[in-house]
């Protein structure tokens, strides 16, 4: 048998995926329609920060993620749990350059169930150039619309 001793300090703590994701907290403003005291919008922004955000009031929200120097994004991850009520979720996200149009990226829908399906991982790998703004808005629950939206983890490379 062959063995090697390797020096723990060479190996790397954190997981290769955790690397990539740009710190929003230095390089962005963020913009909500609205957020719940205990749940704000960095705690899905930041790895490690909390539980995720959620939303004040029920209905339709919007999340933007504006960037302080325009970048080019090569992935974006959206995770979203819900193990409490049943409902069907529809969220889209669009992206602008300075001063242009936003461009849909993707819609699509999702159906919550606490007996089910309770949570929804989305890994979009994308190749986008000069992003300045990144906005998600959020229909929490097609029918009827009472539910409050939530958002477990937002990160961005």
């Amino acid at each position: 048998m062959r063995k090697t001793v390797i020096n723990p300090d060479t190996i790397n703590q954190r997981p290769p995926s955790q690397e990539e994701w740009l710190d929003l907290e230095e390089i962005a403003t963020v913009e909500v329609t609205s957020e719940d005291p205990n749940f704000p919008i960095e705690a899905a922004l930041i790895a490690r920060k909390g539980p995720g955000w959620r939303a004040a009031e029920p209905g339709k929200q919007i999340i933007r993620i504006v960037l302080d120097n325009p970048r080019p994004l090569r992935r974006i991850r959206l995770e979203f749990s819900e193990t409490d009520v049943e409902r069907i979720q529809e969220f889209t996200l669009r992206w602008s350059q300075t001063g242009g149009p936003f461009r849909e990226l993707v819609r699509q829908q999702w159906n919550f169930s606490p007996q089910g399906s309770t949570s929804e991982v989305e890994d979009y790998r994308v190749q986008l150039e000069k992003v300045s703004v990144l906005e998600l808005t959020l229909k929490p629950d097609l029918t009827p619309d009472t539910a409050y939206a939530t958002l477990a983890a937002w990160r961005v490379s």
